[in-house]
């Protein structure tokens, strides 16, 4: 008879319990109607769709806390009870959200570790350009455009420098966790950039290579001065050794031609156009000295002797000649 009241009572106290639960949804539900209706009233006259969006997504937010809240209050009256519940639904969230919860992480890491700030120029998650939002989950970059040689084939751009694209990247930041992220601007905002020219062997090497130096300088003289201050820091801050930041040429010799290499320093922007004034500078200069580019061609220096023979020509007039 003791087992009957309890299992009688143990239904009973799961009725009240089911009861509740459905009293609470219909409340929280008409609780929302109201809201909904409160906030489309309030936002009706400079209707923004963003503003919408957020208001839509924080009231759903809201929402659901309370109704965790109401069922665990609900269900779980027992103290013991609730801290298992808690438990249990923690350990799920986690294993669920586990992206989530690293791209946090990440989030914390970044700033403690200063990895990168808004305004740099890195290279995170395969993406190459300036970080223009930082935000727990994601950072934002604005595109650039990559030379051939380092295009992803899997998402290719179509500029084909280091210049914005215009698209907005999204990344998550457990990226930094599985991936190098390159910073072009942190520490030392400057880079070093070449422009090769092929040259024939029978070019006046000494001129040219004289003509290189000429226009590198011309463009980063400036540059060259505020990246050795830079420089300096860097070499208080880490170990690294003295560089040579002065443009200097090199020679590359191949089967065909003779590859004249410049190097010089650049700042992290403006590389294009940097690039650009001191090639327009350089094929000038080679042809006032008469040096000209080296190009794959092919001299026929030769044949070797035909004979030809006609088959179909008149006996008769064969026998003649």
């Amino acid at each position: 008879m003791e087992q009957v009241f309890k299992l009688i009572s143990f239904n009973t106290e799961i009725g009240l319990k089911v009861l509740f639960t459905l009293a609470f949804l219909i409340v929280l539900w008409l609780l929302r109607r109201v809201a909904n209706a409160f906030i489309r009233e309030s936002i009706r006259d400079r209707y923004n769709g963003r503003i919408w969006f957020w208001a839509g997504q924080g009231l759903n937010l809201v929402t659901a806390v309370l109704l965790i809240l109401g069922l665990l209050e609900i269900w779980f009256d027992n103290p013991n009870r609730l801290a298992t519940a808690i438990g249990l639904v923690t350990a799920g969230v986690a294993f669920a959200l586990q992206k989530l919860i690293t791209a946090i992480a990440g989030y914390f890491v970044i700033l403690r570790s200063n990895i990168f700030s808004v305004g740099d120029r890195i290279t995170m998650g395969g993406v190459r350009g300036d970080v223009i939002a930082l935000g727990f989950i994601h950072t934002k970059i604005m595109e650039m455009g990559q030379p051939v040689s380092f295009q992803d084939t899997t998402s290719p751009s179509w500029v084909k420098s280091r210049q914005f694209t215009g698209r907005v990247v999204s990344i998550t930041n457990d990226k930094i966790f599985d991936q190098p992220v390159y910073n072009y601007t942190q520490d030392f905002p400057y880079l070093w950039e070449e422009i090769s020219v092929p040259i024939s062997y029978t070019a006046d090497r000494d001129r040219a290579e004289q003509i290189l130096l000429e226009c590198a300088e011309r463009h980063t003289e400036n540059i060259n001065q505020m990246s050795q201050e830079s420089l300096k820091v860097m070499r208080d801050r880490y170990f690294l050794h003295s560089h040579d930041l002065t443009p200097k040429v090199y020679y590359r010799i191949t089967n065909n031609w003779l590859e004249m290499t410049v190097r010089f320093v650049v700042r992290e922007h403006g590389i294009r156009d940097l690039k650009d004034a001191v090639s327009r500078d350089i094929l000038k200069a080679f042809d006032v000295a008469g040096i000209r580019i080296a190009t794959t061609t092919y001299n026929v220096v030769g044949f070797p002797p035909l004979q030809i023979e006609n088959s179909f020509s008149n006996p008769k007039e064969n026998s003649q000649h």
